[in-house]
């Protein structure tokens, strides 16, 4: 789109696929300087950059969904591209503003995708998105991108009283979103003491302005405004550093992480889970509907969060960032050391984030690209970080996320751990006190010395070390082989324990995957001590879809 296309457009599947453009640039430009004035709820430096990731996978998903039309010889229409660019954002949200951006967005979808795209559904969809938005946080609060969203619907509603059409009335609403976010330092008291406006507010005038250039054909790239009408930093007490406004609240008062999860859930389990979350923290924002939805929480349990989301449904995509001692400072500060782990269920995610580790959980056929490695080493803000792949398949991916992180000068050591239970582990004898190399050694150690299995089920006939198996049987799978095939899950496990404990251990670790059958691990920690003295069980609940049972001897 250029000057010369200053006309309006209709708003169209085309409408949103330039919307999702332009407001990707426009936030790619203000990332940075977004990022600089985040000072609420957390001030940890990453609003401008988690919207550009969150608008980032609403604009993939409406490219997929303009090059499934075109491969099917067919256009889509407004619905098919405002539900894929409401899906992507749900997806792919970050932080606290990029999930309240995604319900914006699904807020304005549960109008616009039975409407024509006039100026009048416009203004429908943004009232309905700005309350929506209120209806996702636990805790709403004035001076926000609650606060912005609002004065938008408002001025939108303005404007359509008066014949506008849909470019004037987003035009509207973007004006009337500029000058809300100019208020925000008097409304929000740790803004007014920083002299800037709310980030997340910033984030959405971007996004707005965006919409209006895709309508009205003109193209702005003026910057937000981020300094408010306020006393300078220095003047109200607050610290200044590398161009970065710090709240003043540099104690680590708030909680220790931050965890988000996609959830397979329903409505009741939901709410359920809403008012448990609400007690273990702060910052709660739930989005989404229609059995699928995004949580996000400040909390201090990790662990007790991820536990929540799985007993409401099934949580994937999970996510725990450690905010460490500078929670509540400008930017995280450098540790010594973390540990980053490849994890596959949500609740060994959360024991992972117990133990002092980020973990990064994935799907099963959803393997982390090196890309979601180096960014989590980046996360975990140290000097030094050891790298647990869990998966054998995984190890030429660490190892190039590993290289890209030794260049940006960060010391990575590649923990070669092939399953889950080396990397329990591993972490078991993690010890930051010591020198890395010796800490090193004992976790490579400790992987190595133990034996690792699982068990499966065939999902079709196929030939194996142990002979044919046909669908539905039970694999047992010791270091990687096929060893027994059996069709009682139990009696396979423990045939399987008895083959890993004949050539000794001392300590057996079981991780109950999500279908595991209820009594499976107080049957097996039974066969352990009746026959194999000496020998501990400890249980996990791993929550992996996967397989039903991993095992690890030591």
């Amino acid at each position: 789109m250029t000057q010369e296309d200053d006309v309006p457009y209709p708003l169209d599947a085309a409408a949103v696929r330039s919307w999702c453009g332009l407001a990707l640039e426009a936030l790619g430009r203000e990332r940075e300087r977004i990022d600089a004035i985040n000072v609420y709820p957390v001030a940890d430096g990453d609003t401008g950059t988690n919207l550009y990731l969150t608008l980032e996978s609403a604009a993939r998903a409406v490219e997929a969904a303009f090059d499934g039309h075109t491969s099917a010889g067919t256009a889509p229409c407004l619905a098919d591209a405002i539900g894929a660019m409401a899906h992507g954002a749900l997806i792919g949200a970050r932080g606290n503003s990029g999930t309240i951006v995604a319900q914006l967005l699904r807020g304005m979808t549960e109008v616009l995708a039975a409407t024509d795209g006039s100026a009048d559904a416009l203004r429908r969809a943004l009232r309905r998105a700005a309350a929506s938005t209120y209806e996702a946080v636990a805790h709403p609060v004035e001076g926000t991108v609650l606060t912005v969203a609002t004065a938008a619907a408002d001025a939108a509603e303005r404007a359509a009283a008066g014949a506008a059409g849909a470019a004037e009335v987003a035009r509207a609403a973007h004006e009337g979103a500029r000058t809300a976010l100019q208020a925000t330092p008097g409304q929000l008291a740790v803004l007014g003491r920083a002299g800037v406006v709310d980030a997340g507010g910033c984030g959405l005038v971007a996004l707005l302005g965006a919409l209006a250039d895709a309508l009205s054909g003109e193209v702005s790239v003026t910057p937000v405004a981020v300094r408010a009408d306020a006393p300078l930093p220095e003047a109200a007490g607050c610290e200044v550093a590398d161009g970065a406004v710090a709240d003043g609240r540099g104690d680590p008062e708030g909680p220790a992480f931050e965890v988000i999860y996609l959830l397979e859930a329903g409505d009741a389990a939901v709410a359920r889970l809403r008012t448990r979350l609400d007690g273990l923290g702060d910052s709660l924002v739930v989005v989404g509907g229609d059995g699928l939805w995004n949580v996000h929480v400040h909390v201090d349990d990790a662990g007790a969060a991820v536990e929540a989301g799985i007993e409401a449904g099934r949580p994937y995509r999970v996510r725990i960032t450690h905010f460490g001692g500078a929670s509540r400072t400008k930017e995280p500060a450098m540790t010594a050391r973390a540990v980053v782990a490849v994890v596959p269920g949500a609740g060994l995610a959360g024991l992972c984030a117990e133990a002092g580790a980020m973990p990064v959980a994935v799907r099963p056929g959803e393997p982390p690209a090196s890309g979601e490695l180096v960014q989590a080493i980046r996360q975990a803000h140290a000097r030094e970080v050891m790298l647990l792949p869990n998966d054998p398949d995984l190890r030429h991916t660490a190892a190039a996320a590993a290289e890209q992180a030794r260049t940006e000068g960060v010391r990575v050591a590649l923990i070669p751990t092939r399953a889950a239970v080396q990397g329990i582990a591993a972490l078991a004898v993690h010890e930051p006190g010591r020198s890395f190399d010796e800490d090193v050694v004992a976790m490579t150690a400790a992987a190595g010395a133990t034996r690792y299995a699982e068990l499966a089920v065939a999902e079709r006939q196929s030939w194996t070390m142990a002979g044919v198996c046909q669908a539905g049987d039970v694999l047992g799978l010791i270091d990687g082989d096929v060893v027994v095939i059996g069709s009682d899950l139990t009696r396979t496990a423990m045939t399987v324990l008895d083959r890993m404990l004949s050539a000794g251990g001392e300590m057996v670790t079981l991780v109950l995957g999500a279908d595991a059958p209820g009594a499976l691990a107080e049957r097996l920690e039974r066969h352990v001590r009746e026959r194999h003295l000496a020998v501990d069980t400890v249980v996990y609940e791993g929550g992996q879809h996967a397989a039903p049972l991993l095992i690890g001897v030591e």
